[in-house]
């Protein structure tokens, strides 16, 4: 757990997931504790900090209601596990806590560090991450009384400290455009600090931009004297001078005499006269001509869609003065095409010209190399070959004051990092910059506001747009449901829907469905989808290149998983290595747009680059794939026991599996269920990966773990995995796992209408269980087969009935030797609903009874259905007034958990007994 109170005041978890704080009064009350740690803070002086004027009469219980609910979120996050605790201490709240998770006390050590650091490339690196800590005014979201609104001030004192030291920092590496840079933004927001606005002079000046620093101490007085009545302070006149002596200066010194003989352009170096100082750049020469600069590539064609993306662009580059707007996004997925679609549309808004690079960030060529880029927008900005400057420090500086007097758009694509694009931001207010990376570039966010613009997949109309834009509207048209399923399975990647296109437009005669179904297979979707040097391999390929060793070596091993979520445990168990190592492995992967972040510690990997990790694996990783499988079986038997609790595993973990790295939790049934049915294609994967790679013990285990979410949506298609499970016990040779399989086949089978096909299976799963010495086993096998003869067509004729009850006594007799409860429970059900049907409700509402006995550890969907027949029962012997206080309880229990079909069947009986209920 977090806390920040360096912008709106948060408590966050270890991934930056806000907690849900409250009103505006609990975050007051959490920033007091805060700016005091480890100190005892006084209710009175609480009180005064929550309210702006005469507080309340119950206001101490207000207060003490909001200590109440902090703990309570406390105690619901785990804070007490890193040492964070509230505790009332006489009359007076102490809130103890490590400093290190609050960002105001990082941000003062990193501060002091700073300080204490000699070399000023040092100081710049710490005085930034100091400064990223900032998310906006200090304690906002608080109440605006004395107390905060006076630490407010003093925080923010501190990063005026902070910045213009770092300014400072910069000046004294010779930076003197990054230093203005770092002051402009504060002098926007403090027009009136007069330190921070001299400060920006002096390095404007050093930059070589004397007439905009002149400009600055103008504007500045002008703003002094219409809204103060005075004139510059000390400060900044003091820096006006030395501005005006600087210029004095250089114009009064003689040009360095050529010696005889240099001959311009015979490509030896000028040679000074003896005594006379040596200047390593040519001159600079006159100002060019304002001709407006063109790089610009032609606009996309076939570009479709991205309308709301187009609208964040616009709002990320109105307004503030020189913005920075970051298209971020995965290999793919069109960052250049969004840029330079973009760059067309806003033509008329860059009289000045538009600039364009590409760095190859992410490319088989060599980046692109600074010196060089800024040559290239020196030229193309009217600078003659002949007065180019010479140093890669004098070309930054003469770019910035260019771009400094014009308005232009300069579009920087294809970045790896935050380095490698500073030196290249344009000096002007009136420019805009636009880049496009793989990679988030938090650094450039936190050190040049940059605004991030990400970018995600097509929706499947755009992507079916896009394909119509290429191939042809009719084409797209004459099989829409096939233009879906190709937009589908290339994922919405426009790289991966342009190089279908281009197959279908250049290859053999055939329809959009029949390549839909070439690229089904997923051996070979990847290979349909290059065309000669183009293809979404490639592209994947080059940004793995670029990853730090833990992230490439965790995205080789994702290959064998088999589903499109991916959460830090099922990572570990992949990668072999600490849930820790593979939550740092799976973050790096996701800055690098490989996989998106879905919530705390749940990823999303999309199938093309699933499937090419695991072409990264030659042939099967075997390891890595019973890693994955044994972690499932893990999961499994604990979301099992969370959806049934009570209940007995239906089987063991297989012989040799290996032990758990990290498994999930989870806090209650419904979350369990929730995992189930959101796992559920992921499982199916997995089952058909183990039975594909003959690991039959494992298949049929990860199919029968399942039971808890198929018994309750037991008519949604679990036929064929119950098939498959029960193939792979069979080539497992596992009577148990048979058993097991034909038992649960039998009852959906039976709950689907199809009983002669139910009893197949039902009538060998008994034995089957005896012989492989599962009790518990044998005594669901045979409720099952009991239940599925009751409802069989023939069971009044060949006396199916009576077997039924017989089949479900020896059923309750083995689960109450065995000491199975969840089993006897059940067995007492279909008891009590079987005699309750043949005509005796005395014997129906003792079993009822004696199975509620047994239930208060199983789930509420297990006690409705049992009180709803003890009440039933109970009716049916005359006992209503008993009757109707069971099906009552038995309908509050049902909608309290949200159990709609036992609550349908409560109120049903009840309604029989002429007692209506509300809906």
């Amino acid at each position: 757990m977090q806390f920040r109170v360096l912008g709106t005041v948060a408590a966050v978890t270890d991934h930056g997931d806000p907690l849900p704080l409250g009103p505006a009064k609990r975050h007051s009350l959490l920033a007091v504790l805060l700016l005091h740690p480890d100190t005892a803070v006084t209710v009175d002086r609480l009180t005064g900090a929550l309210w702006e004027e005469e507080p309340p009469r119950h206001s101490r219980t207000v207060l003490q209601g909001h200590v109440s609910r902090l703990r309570a979120l406390f105690t619901e996050y785990g804070a007490a596990a890193q040492g964070i605790e509230l505790v009332t201490q006489g009359p007076a709240y102490v809130l103890r806590l490590p400093g290190a998770v609050v960002d105001a006390h990082r941000f003062e050590e990193l501060l002091g560090a700073a300080r204490s650091l000699r070399e000023p490339g040092e100081a710049v690196s710490v005085l930034r991450d100091a400064l990223a800590l900032w998310r906006g005014p200090a304690l906002a979201g608080t109440v605006r009384s004395p107390l905060l609104e006076n630490a407010a001030h003093a925080l923010e004192e501190l990063r005026l400290a902070a910045v213009e030291e770092l300014a400072a920092a910069h000046e004294r590496l010779g930076e003197h455009g990054a230093a203005a840079a770092v002051l402009r933004a504060e002098v926007a927001a403090n027009p009136l600090r007069e330190p921070l606005i001299a400060g920006l002079m002096l390095a404007l000046g050093r930059a070589g931009r004397q007439s905009d620093a002149l400009d600055w101490f103008h504007r500045t007085r002008r703003l002094l004297a219409d809204q103060l009545g005075v004139g510059p302070g000390a400060v900044l006149t003091d820096a006006y001078t030395a501005l005006l002596r600087a210029d004095a200066a250089e114009a009064s010194v003689p040009s360095a005499p050529v010696v005889a003989g240099a001959v311009a352009g015979a490509g030896a170096p000028p040679v000074a006269a003896p005594g006379a100082a040596v200047t390593p750049d040519p001159p600079a020469g006159p100002a060019p001509a304002l001709a407006a600069a063109q790089l610009l590539p032609r606009r996309p064609r076939g570009f479709t869609g991205r309308e709301r993306e187009l609208a964040a662009l616009d709002r990320a580059t109105a307004g503030a003065p020189g913005p920075i707007a970051m298209i971020t996004g995965s290999a793919g997925v069109g960052k250049t095409a969004l840029s330079l679609h973009w760059a067309h549309l806003r033509h008329a808004d860059f009289p000045d010209g538009r600039l364009f690079v590409d760095l190859r960030g992410y490319s088989p060529a060599p980046a692109r190399d600074t010196a060089a880029v800024l040559r290239e927008f020196l030229l193309a900005l009217g600078v003659p070959a002949e007065g180019m400057p010479g140093t890669p420090e004098s070309l930054g500086a003469r770019y910035r004051e260019l771009t400094g007097r014009r308005r232009m758009l300069v579009v920087l694509d294809n970045a790896r990092d935050s380095a490698q694009v500073r030196p290249l931001l344009p000096g002007g207010e009136d420019c805009v910059t636009l880049i496009t990376s793989r990679d988030r570039l938090g650094g450039l966010v936190a050190s040049d506001a940059a605004r991030p613009v990400p970018l995600a997949a097509l929706p499947a109309a755009q992507s079916t747009a896009l394909l119509a834009a290429v191939l042809g509207p009719d084409l797209v048209a004459a099989e829409p449901e096939a233009a879906v399923r190709l937009a589908e399975l290339c994922d919405g990647l426009p790289l991966a829907l342009r190089v279908a296109a281009a197959r279908l437009a250049t290859g053999p005669h055939r329809g959009l469905a029949a390549f839909a179904g070439e690229l089904s297979d997923e051996h070979t979707r990847l290979d349909l989808l290059r065309v000669e040097d183009t293809g979404v391999a490639a592209a994947l390929g080059l940004t793995v290149r670029q990853l730090p060793e833990p992230a490439r070596r965790m995205f080789h091993r994702l290959g064998p998983h088999t589903g499109a979520t991916l959460d830090t445990c099922t990572a570990a168990a992949l990668a072999d290595c600490a849930p820790a190592q593979a939550a740092a492995a799976l973050d790096q992967l996701a800055a690098a747009q490989l996989v998106v972040e879905a919530g705390p510690h749940a990823y999303v990997l999309h199938d093309l680059v699933r499937l090419y990790a695991r072409s990264l694996t030659p042939g099967c990783d075997r390891d890595g794939l019973l890693r994955l499988l044994d972690h499932r079986l893990h999961t499994l038997l604990a979301a099992s026991a969370a959806a049934e609790p009570g209940g007995e595993p239906c089987c063991a973990l297989p012989p040799g599996a290996r032990p758990a790295v990290g498994i999930r939790t989870f806090d209650d049934r419904a979350g369990a269920l929730a995992w189930y049915s959101a796992e559920r294609d992921a499982l199916r994967g997995a089952v058909e990966a183990a039975a594909a790679a003959g690991l039959h013990d494992r298949a049929w285990r990860l199919v029968l773990l399942q039971w808890p979410l198929i018994v309750w949506q037991v008519r949604d298609g679990w036929v064929p995995l119950l098939e498959r499970g029960l193939a792979s016990a069979e080539l497992d040779g596992d009577p148990g796992g048979q058993s097991r399989a034909r038992a649960l086949l039998g009852w959906v089978l039976s709950e689907e209408g199809r009983p002669a096909e139910a009893l197949v299976q039902l009538e060998r799963a008994p034995e089957l269980a005896a012989l492989a010495g599962d009790t518990a086993g044998e005594a669901i096998a045979r409720i099952n087969l009991a239940v599925a003869l009751t409802r069989s067509g023939a069971a009044e004729r060949d006396g199916a009935r009576e077997r039924a009850r017989d089949l479900l006594v020896r059923a309750l007799a083995l689960a109450e030797r065995a000491g199975h409860t969840e089993t006897a429970t059940l067995a007492h059900q279909h008891l009590a609903h079987h005699l309750l049907a043949d005509g005796s409700p005395a014997e129906a509402a003792a079993h009822a009874a004696r199975g509620l006995a047994l239930a208060p550890r199983l789930a509420a969907p297990r006690r409705v259905a049992l009180r709803t027949l003890y009440g039933r029962a109970l009716a049916a012997t005359g006992r209503t007034g008993e009757a109707v206080r069971q099906l009552g309880d038995a309908l509050r229990e049902a909608r309290a958990h949200a159990y709609a079909e036992g609550e349908k069947a409560a109120r049903s009986a009840l309604a029989a007994l002429g007692v209506l209920t509300d809906r």
